[in-house]
């Protein structure tokens, strides 16, 4: 996926039922240079996935319509090369287990400190960037 300013540009798609968790996120990644887009409703969050793909998305686990494992497979059938983090305030280990077996890139549990998912965002943006620079 090429863009307009030479590849650096990563775009970041969140997906939470709850909107203030999507607005504290969207300004948050905004500031370190991401195109976001944010989304309470995970079935027009993939119709733009599939429109756009993005290069990291960041998806609650529990959410009417489609759960945030649905989201990794979806995701990963349009664009492997994205970058999954699942959120969840019911985190359990199989569950846990059962996204890293299917290439989730992180599962944080909520709550979850900023800074925690911001250093979890940092290592997937540099893995995105170093394998553009690869191609």
């Amino acid at each position: 996926m090429s863009d307009d300013n030479g590849g650096s540009h990563l775009r970041l798609l969140v997906i939470d039922d709850e909107p203030i968790v999507g607005k504290r996120l969207k300004q948050l990644f905004t500031k370190m240079g991401l195109g976001v887009e944010t989304f309470t409703n995970p079935v027009p969050a993939m119709e733009a996935m599939e429109r756009c793909p993005f290069d990291i998305v960041v998806t609650d686990l529990k959410m009417n319509g489609m759960n945030g494992m649905e989201v990794l497979k979806r995701v990963k059938d349009i664009n492997p090369e994205a970058k999954v983090v699942i959120i969840t305030g019911y985190a359990q280990l199989d569950t846990a287990s059962e996204a890293f077996r299917r290439g989730v890139f992180d599962f944080i549990a909520k709550p979850f400190r900023l800074d925690e998912l911001k250093r979890v965002i940092v290592k997937a943006m540099s893995g995105t960037l170093l394998a553009r620079r690869q191609k």
